[in-house]
């Protein structure tokens, strides 16, 4: 049996029974074939023989080709989670990832955008009232005010919009409910009136102007433009807004657990990150009400 038959009954795994996201899938696909092309496997009996020297030269490689300690781990999680699989199917005996550890990743704290630039007065003046105009305005503000990721909100069905909250379908499946605003609603009836005036019938509530199905590049290019207009970070992009919705809820008083459940995090460490962020902004209020603090 050859190693890419082999990987590709691990990806239908992760496909039917993981039900991980095609892009997740074919970033695992990418990493494994990485690895198997790199220690020359040419059967099964080759994954038997890998051991953990082979594992940390393989690191090794990839490091010294200028690979971050961050994206080296996220490889490292593909191998660890095959050869699990490997064991459980009886293809290999032992696991070399279990005396493998990853190199230590810089923590980068999440990039996120002012209340100020996102001033609602500031963004009207820049669409049109025309379909495109308030669609895409419409999907800043659901990435802002909802923290949804850009896939859940291509894949956002009509059904799942309601007057009070919008029902996502996040990652592995697992549903959540978001409540949304009066002014959110508002501008949400405002692009079905338009959607019903060009006779768009889809179940999907995002559509182009034709009725079809949006895609993640337009949606990208699109909140890339967009921000750019009113931001000077360097990376403008419907992550962003998630990230700064984290923030901003945080930074206006909202708790952690109830941030992780709206953002669909698994675990709470996943949230923590954002309040680092917060921590920051809390420290520069400090430093600047304090008298202690405004000395120099």
């Amino acid at each position: 049996m050859t190693p890419f038959f082999i990987l590709y009954q691990f990806e239908n795994y992760l496909t039917s029974e993981k039900r991980f996201s095609v892009h997740t899938v074919t970033s695992y696909k990418t990493d494994l074939k990485q690895f198997v092309e790199f220690i020359e496997i040419t059967n099964e009996e080759g994954l038997k023989e890998v051991n953990h020297q082979l594992v940390r030269s393989w690191i090794v490689n990839l490091i010294d080709d200028g690979m971050s300690n961050r994206s080296v781990n996220r490889k490292l999680s593909t191998l660890r989670a095959f050869f699990r699989w490997l064991l459980k199917q009886g293809f290999i005996e032992h696991n070399p990832l279990l005396k493998i550890k990853g190199p230590k990743s810089e923590k980068r704290l999440p990039t996120f955008m002012k209340e100020s630039e996102l001033d609602e007065n500031k963004l009207d003046v820049l669409f049109t009232n025309d379909f495109e105009g308030v669609r895409d305005r419409l999907m800043i503000e659901f990435f802002y005010q909802t923290g949804i990721r850009l896939s859940e909100l291509i894949s956002l069905k009509e059904n799942d919009v309601t007057e009070t909250t919008i029902k996502i379908l996040g990652k592995r499946n697992k549903e959540r409910i978001i409540p949304i605003t009066k002014g959110l609603h508002t501008n949400i009836l405002n692009f079905k009136r338009l959607k019903s005036a060009f006779k768009i019938n889809s179940e999907c509530f995002f559509t182009l102007i034709n009725g079809e199905n949006l895609y993640p590049k337009l949606v990208y290019r699109k909140i890339n433009y967009y921000l750019g207009l009113v931001s000077s970070l360097e990376k403008k992009s419907p992550h962003i807004l998630r990230h700064t919705f984290a923030t901003h809820m945080l930074n206006n008083g909202a708790g952690l657990e109830t941030l992780k459940d709206i953002l669909g995090h698994a675990n709470l460490s996943a949230t923590q990150v954002y309040t680092h962020s917060s921590f920051t902004q809390l420290n520069n209020i400090y430093s600047q009400s304090h008298p202690r603090g405004r000395k120099k």
